[in-house]
């Protein structure tokens, strides 16, 4: 049956344009070689190759059935991660058949780049595709919500095996450019199918990558060559816009580059983008801004939950000849009346998160005003979640939330379905272990539905993204009352000054 296996997986990559037909036999030996078989009886009928799920997990059993892998998740992942390495083209040979379609367009490129990417595996389709995903309706728009099942849980052996390995500091971060084909380890995912693509921006060498874990359309992430912490300067939104004057297609932004508000990984300089229209590009702007010498950059601030200035211009280093005079007057800008501080102790609060894309032909960059700031009454952060709102989300807002797009976690899945049960049944959530934490917001729920089989679930999860609508006020430092719109019209007057 292990022929079989690695015929279907022969025929899968033949059919997926990985390999050709003329790379038959090579394919063949290298599997073999990778599953430490020495002969091999090609089957005369293998059917259908099928979804590459079910052919990898053939091939796993047989490896840890043999002693060649622990049966662990992480080594499974590192060992089929290995397989499709042999079977994924070249880096050279990807770039030059990225650039051959660049030159007929953009879009033509990022397609064969996404679909190799998902043929090869590197994107584990039948894994994002258990994340639950659904709209809702809100004021501002239609946010989209996330619960994240794609990820794997940490397995306990693998976390106790990579304890006692030595410490690596090859590749740097999951973000380095020497992750391309890596193999793997305990502590470090394998990349043996990983490709990049290289770009300048700004002068600098860059690498286009998709994220393995997809939230949304042809979710790409944008990598500096080197192992250089993030920093948004004037240098990030020259970067930006000429990564969207590269692919109009394409949105690119950047998280902030401070702890709280800023993204996962900031000790090396990254951006994230997509082939994606979020809720906030689709928000319209609310009051006309003008600033001075600037009088050609149509800008103004956008009907959304957080602190957004939109800039639009055909010239796009105007945009960031704008953008970087407006973040260097919001990084030292202060207004006790609204608890916003530059700095406090001598440690910096005050940072921007940008997004570039391209609208009817002109550069269009939207500046989410970000501050770090904690209090005795808000330990993990002013501008972020607040405690009643933790049941749903307690994590850091980065870059994909602004846009208006919930990542939240995987324990929600089992939550709101048990919640679901109880509302239904007529139960106390406080009883509930897993669920008391939600008893708060069900009970002010119920004062406004009554709950049935037929309706539970679509109230909950309509709810769920009235709670991410607030969290995204919380994380707005200018609030959207006519205290809070004041306030963010004396700091427009201040870079006006």
């Amino acid at each position: 049956m292990i022929d079989v296996s690695i015929e279907k997986l022969v025929n899968y990559a033949i059919e997926k344009g990985l390999i050709e037909q003329s790379d038959r036999v090579w394919a063949e030996n290298a599997l073999l070689a990778a599953l430490r078989l020495d002969c091999f009886t090609r089957p005369e009928e293998t059917g259908d190759c099928g979804e590459l799920e079910p052919i990898l997990a053939e091939l796993i059993a047989y490896a840890v059935e043999h002693g060649l892998i622990d049966d662990s998740i992480t080594e499974k992942d590192l060992f089929d991660s290995r397989l499709m390495g042999i079977l994924t083209p070249k880096p050279s040979e990807v770039i030059s058949r990225f650039r051959a379609l660049y030159a007929e367009s953009p879009e033509k490129a990022t397609e064969y780049y996404y679909c190799l990417s998902r043929a090869s595996d590197y994107i584990r389709s039948y894994r994002v595709v258990k994340d639950l995903k659904w709209k809702s309706a809100t004021e501002y728009g239609e946010l989209d919500i996330t619960v994240n099942l794609s990820k794997p849980e940490k397995d306990p052996k693998a976390i106790a095996a990579a304890g006692k390995a030595k410490a690596s500091g090859y590749p740097k971060c999951l973000l380095c450019r020497e992750a391309e084909g890596y193999a793997g380890r305990l502590d470090y995912p394998g990349r043996a199918n990983h490709r990049l693509i290289p770009m300048i921006l700004n002068g600098e060498d860059f690498f286009l990558q998709y994220s393995p874990y997809v939230y949304y359309n042809e979710h790409c992430i944008v990598l500096n060559a080197q192992h250089v912490p993030m920093k948004i300067d004037r240098t990030a939104f020259n970067k930006l816009l000429d990564f969207v004057d590269l692919f109009p297609h394409y949105f690119l932004g950047s998280n902030a580059d401070l702890p709280i508000v800023g993204g996962s990984i900031l000790s090396h300089d990254h951006f994230q983008g997509g082939h994606y229209t979020f809720a906030m590009a689709k928000a319209e702007i609310e009051t006309e801004l003008v600033f001075k010498g600037f009088e050609d950059v149509k800008a103004g601030i956008v009907k959304w939950p957080m602190s957004v200035i939109r800039l639009r211009c055909g010239d796009k280093n105007r945009v960031a000849e704008l953008a970087d005079r407006i973040l260097k007057a919001w990084r030292g800008y202060s207004d006790p009346t609204v608890t916003i501080f530059a700095e406090t102790d001598g440690e910096p609060h005050n940072t921007i998160t940008p997004i570039a894309r391209r609208r009817d032909g002109d550069f269009e960059m939207d500046l989410v005003l970000r501050n770090n700031l904690t209090t005795e009454e808000y330990p993990l952060g002013l501008f972020h979640p607040h405690q009643e709102l933790h049941h749903i989300k307690k994590e850091n807002i980065g870059l994909i939330e602004v846009m208006g797009l919930a990542v939240l976690p995987a324990r929600l899945k089992a939550e709101l379905k048990e919640l679901e049960e109880i509302l239904v049944s007529g139960g106390d959530v406080s009883a509930s272990e897993t669920c008391a934490k939600h008893a708060p917001w069900v009970e002010e729920l119920k004062t406004r539905y009554t709950f049935t089989a037929g309706n539970t679930e679509g109230i909950l999860r309509q709810e769920v993204g009235v709670v991410f609508m607030k969290v995204l006020e919380h994380a707005g430092v200018f609030k959207r009352d006519a205290h809070g719109k004041a306030a963010f019209l004396r700091f427009v007057e201040s870079v006006n000054a």
